[in-house]
């Protein structure tokens, strides 16, 4: 089936802002928890030059559009923070973790009200294509990046609840970065893919008990 190119273009835009949203929102709770690293990289910022990662933020994303029935997700170069700089020890780094995610689930909420408020709008028309891509493109990073594996923002959750043996064995993984997440999503793509459109239906369920659809 052929991917109108328009699709793609909102698709990218929508990833473009999102994981800037993200990734700002990472360095701005830095910050205001008292850790100025990011601020000092030059990653305090709404510039989204700033942020991309080629692979993670673009062409993965769009390899998973083009993919049918493939969840979107993806991301972007990480945050730089100090946790021992800010405040509430382990709980101020989850803290800093969470506000990435959290965003992007903030955003498809925001869109997804728009879409039941404008009436719901057919997915084959221009704005609940636009709006359905906003929702799924941060659901999908809302959800990946929750997923409890180092260097992911949910394993500084874990990290934070995690008793000391588990926390030594999360810091030896995070020391090979983003290189362990691409060798766990080559290996278990399709259990990751499942777990992900599952999270999706639960979440947009959520939505829907919300807005009384």
């Amino acid at each position: 089936m052929e991917i109108p190119i328009v699709y793609i273009i909102v698709v990218l835009v929508t990833i473009l802002l999102s994981m800037t949203l993200h990734e700002a929102m990472h360095a701005f709770m830095g910050y205001f928890l008292g850790d100025d690293t990011a601020k000092l990289e030059g990653r305090l910022t709404l510039n989204p030059i700033k942020h991309i990662d080629p692979f993670l933020t673009i062409l993965l994303p769009i390899i998973l559009a083009l993919t049918p029935g493939a969840p979107i997700f993806g991301g972007a170069k990480p945050v730089p923070f100090n946790p021992n700089r800010v405040k509430w020890d382990e709980w101020g780094a989850a803290l800093v973790a969470l506000a990435g995610p959290l965003t992007n689930l903030l955003i498809a909420f925001v869109a997804y009200g728009v879409y039941v408020l404008s009436g719901a709008p057919a997915l084959s028309s221009t704005a609940g294509m636009i709006l359905s891509t906003i929702v799924t493109v941060n659901l999908g990073f809302f959800i990946f990046n929750m997923i409890p594996i180092p260097p992911l923002d949910g394993s500084r959750v874990l990290y934070a609840l995690a008793p000391e043996f588990v926390r030594r064995g999360m810091e030896a993984i995070e020391q090979f970065g983003i290189i362990f997440v691409f060798i766990i999503v080559l290996l278990a793509s399709s259990l990751i893919g499942g777990f992900m459109l599952t999270a999706t239906d639960v979440i947009i369920n959520g939505f829907n008990w919300i807005f009384r659809v």
